[in-house]
């Protein structure tokens, strides 16, 4: 599959966060996330690995027991069933890959 840049397919899930699935196969999904500062990403756990890479921005990131501090250039992998969740410190753009495909994210 492959994909050009575009503007369009963004979803508002929650307040503050966007996202739109930018390709997928049989095994993997890859999202952007447009996070706007102030916004709250809830814990929540789901039967997914997620690996994240922080494009741009400032995140501070609850996984599991552990909280980071995320600045654009760093990354993590989200075991399956781990409670996470996000306080958005900055404007913000997340690119995450899910294994094995959300279905929930898949385009309408």
């Amino acid at each position: 599959m492959f994909r050009k840049q575009s503007n369009e397919g963004y979803s508002s899930p929650l307040e503050g966060i966007e996202q739109k699935t930018l390709v997928f196969g049989d095994k993997t999904l890859m999202t952007e996330f447009l996070l706007k500062k102030g916004s709250t990403l809830p814990r929540h756990t789901h039967p997914h690995e997620q690996t994240g890479y922080l494009v741009k921005g400032r995140l501070r990131l609850y996984l599991g027991t552990e909280d980071y501090q995320a600045e654009a250039g760093d990354s993590w992998c989200i075991a399956p069933g781990v409670e996470h969740g996000a306080e958005i410190l900055e404007d913000s753009v997340a690119i995450e890959v899910f294994s094995p495909v959300r279905e929930d994210y898949l385009p309408k």
